[in-house]
Order: C-alpha cells, then structure tokens, then sequence
C-alpha cells in the first residue's frame, strides 16, 4: 500500500514540475530553476510525510497524500503564472510565499501524524474543541486584531506583515466538537419526535444544536460579512446530523432555516443583497460596472470561455485580466489555460479525494470517527461546491479559497491537517476492533 503511494507521490511530484517548467516557457520562453529548486524541497517534505507514514500509519489510504501534492502543485504553477502576468517574479512574489506555506502546512500535517496515533483520542477533546472553534471564529472581531479584506471580517494580522484567517482552522475544531457532540446525544436525536408526511420530526426541546450552529452561522453573515463561510458550517453540521441520526427531517429543518436567513439577510444587509445582484443580473451594465459589482465575476466567465476545450495552453493565457486570480478566481485561471479538460481532471481529482474520505468514514467501527471522516471530507467538497459553483455562476459568489489550490496560508494549513487526520482515520480504522464510544 505505502508502495503504491511513493509511486503516485513520484507521478504527482513530477506532474508539478512540468507544470512550472510549461509556465516557463508559456510565458518567458526560457527556463528558471528556482522554482523547480523550491518545488523539489516541497517534494522532499511530502516524501517525509510519506516516511513518516511507514513507520506511523502503514495501512492508511494510500491515495489521499497524491491528490493533494498534485493539487497543491497545479496552485503553485497557476499563481506562479499570475505572478509572471502582473511582473512580481522573485523573492517576494505570491508563488514564493505560497510555496512557504505549503512547506508549513506539510510540516503541520507531520505534525498531526506523529502527535495523534489514535483518531478516538480526539473524542476526549469534544466540548475543548468546540470552545476552540468559537474563539477562534470570534478573534477576528476583537479591535487592534481583526482585519477587514474585501469587504469581509474574517482576518487577523500584526501589521502588514502576517494575516491569518482563524476560520479556517475553526472548521476542523467544529467537525470534532459536532462529531463528539452527536455520538453523545444522537440516541435522543433521532428516536424521539412527532411524525407528520410520513417523517418523523424532532421536538421543540431537541432543536437547541440546530438553533445554536444555526444562529452562529447568522452571526457569522451579520458580523464578518461572510456568507460562504456560513454555508460551510451550517452545511457540515447538518450533513453530520443526518449521518448520525438518519432522519431527513433535520436536514429539510436546516435548509428551511438557513435559506430564511439567507433571504432575510438579502434584503436586510447591502453586502448580501449586493451579492446576490451580481449574481442574478451580472451582465446589467450598471451592475458590471458599479463599485463590488459583477466586473469579476464577468471576467472570469470570459476567461472561461476563452479556454475552451482544449485551453490556451499553460503561460499562453490572460488570467490577470481578472481581479483577484490567485486566489478567489484560480479556477477560472486553470480553466482558461488547460480548458474544460483540465477542469474536469481537477474535479475528478476532487472527486476522489472526497470519495476516499467518505470511505474512511463509513468504514469505521465506531460512530465518532464514522462522523468526523465523512464531515472533514463534506467540508472539502461543500467548499469546493461553493467556490466552483460561484465562479461558475450556479450560485452567489463568496469569498472562499479552493482547497490546495488558491493561494492563502491559512487555508493550505487547514487543508493539510484534514488530510493528516483522514490518514490517520484510514489507519485507525483498519488495524483496531470495534469500540462503542458511550
């Protein structure tokens, strides 16, 4: 198994650098070993985390450390191409800094491997956890802390030197404290309830989580600005709560709830309702051109559209056109220059991320890490849902990153460390009998 992984790392490793090799000469038209150089310490690191495996969790999937090298690789090629677009190669060029945070986020998921041997002890940590997730989700609104960017309360910074967005190592906190917090109360959950159109819904008294993660994520659209990430923790809580009680009344209780607040919100608050202008009416010429409208959003189907089957070919392309490529906007980037095949070749790579963390967690023997595997890897795909969908105007733009790919340390550390824990869940899972966790 660990020998089927070297050999996909080895294949990722080097899909990465003929990327940046492509980018090179798409765009500069000679070669630059730097950032193949920095490229190969990336591919030391995840060959050390591959070491580490062996020693630590040699039955552990053998598929999910590949997808996210070669993910992970493909955003440092296309925000590498950006930074050639806009004239920051060098040092100090958004490329370098990613490949900076992608050497943390490794090292953080080393980190995870070696200090959490057991998925189980996680559940000691249920209600530490949820109080993690909610000082984490307040941080950024403390005066002197929190940062504003584009509109959005959900930073913190010193200076302009660090930003970090806490809400995105609180979404982890928060699948440990729901998958905790629903193996200890899911016997009332889901047996008691009154039936109505053949389902049987809960009681008054057992709404309090849903009210609870429900008036959380308002707070986090009201005060930090934030609609997507709202929809990504709303959405994980719910999915959680139907895996742990299989009632599909809970989940038609949550979207009726949080579409109401959606709607409210949309008409009560400018930041929402300017969303959703953009993305209702996005080729009104007034709406394209006024200050936040749809001028991104816009461009970015252009760029798509410019892309075509096939794509303009790595370097060859205009993804500075669009503002914010790097990072909100990078699908858009891979779409124009590898085409909608190589679109779909990331969706499928998504695809079997997700599909691999689904599995982990139903094969699990016990209902905490059956929990918390499907809710990290619903985590993933919601927000890929989001981001892809947004871009591609299915729904509302907001402002998340796509996992491994954007640029954002934050969300490269995030990402990282599910994958460290899907791993050890893989691992658990295979080599430890059943256990009931009261």
């Amino acid at each position: 198994m660990r020998n089927l992984e070297l050999a996909l790392l080895i294949f990722a490793c080097a899909l990465n650098a003929v990327a940046v090799v492509l980018v090179q000469f798409g765009a500069l038209g000679h070669l630059d070993l730097t950032l193949v150089f920095l490229g190969a310490v990336l591919s030391a690191l995840v060959v050390a985390l591959h070491i580490v495996m062996r020693f630590v969790a040699r039955e552990a999937d053998p598929f999910l450390l590949p997808i996210a090298t070669l993910l992970n690789g493909l955003g440092i090629a296309m925000i590498y191409r950006i930074d050639i677009a806009d004239g920051h190669d060098g040092w100090d060029s958004a490329a370098v800094r990613q490949i900076a945070w992608s050497a943390i986020a490794i090292l953080s998921a080393i980190a995870v491997m070696l200090v959490i041997r057991n998925h189980r002890v996680l559940f000691r940590y249920t209600y530490i956890a949820g109080f993690v997730a909610v000082v984490l989700l307040l941080l950024p609104l403390l005066p002197g802390l929190g940062k504003e960017i584009n509109g959005a309360r959900v930073w913190i910074g010193i200076g302009d030197v660090l930003t970090f967005q806490p809400g995105e190592i609180a979404k982890i906190a928060l699948a440990v404290f729901f998958a905790g917090y629903l193996v200890r109360n899911r016997d009332s959950l889901s047996m008691v309830g009154h039936r109505f159109l053949g389902m049987r819904f809960p009681r008054a008294r057992d709404l309090g989580p849903l009210l609870v993660v429900w008036a959380l994520s308002m707070s986090v659209i009201v005060f930090q600005r934030d609609l997507g990430t709202a929809l990504l923790y709303f959405g994980m809580f719910l999915v959680m709560l139907y895996v742990a009680t299989g009632r599909l009344s809970w989940v038609l209780l949550g979207l009726s709830m949080f579409l109401g607040g959606a709607f409210v919100a949309s008409r009560t608050l400018d930041y929402v309702n300017g969303r959703f202008n953009n993305w209702l009416d996005a080729f009104n010429p007034a709406v394209y051109g006024a200050d936040g409208g749809s001028y991104q959003l816009v461009q970015g189907l252009f760029g798509l559209a410019h892309g075509g089957l096939i794509g303009t070919g790595l370097g060859q392309g205009r993804p500075d056109l669009t503002p914010v490529p790097q990072s909100d906007y990078i699908i858009a980037s891979l779409g124009e220059e590898l085409g909608l095949a190589g679109l779909f070749a990331i969706f499928a790579l998504y695809l079997l991320y997700v599909s691999r963390g689904f599995r982990v967690g139903f094969a699990g023997q016990d209902d905490f890490g059956k929990l918390l595997g499907v809710g990290l890897s619903f985590v993933i795909a919601l927000q890929c849902f989001i981001v892809i969908g947004g871009v591609t105007r299915v729904i509302p733009l907001t402002g998340l990153t796509t996992p491994f790919l954007a640029a954002g340390g934050s969300s490269l550390i995030a990402n990282w460390i599910i994958t460290a824990i899907l791993l050890r869940l893989s691992d658990t899972v295979r080599n430890q009998p059943r256990l009931v966790v009261d």
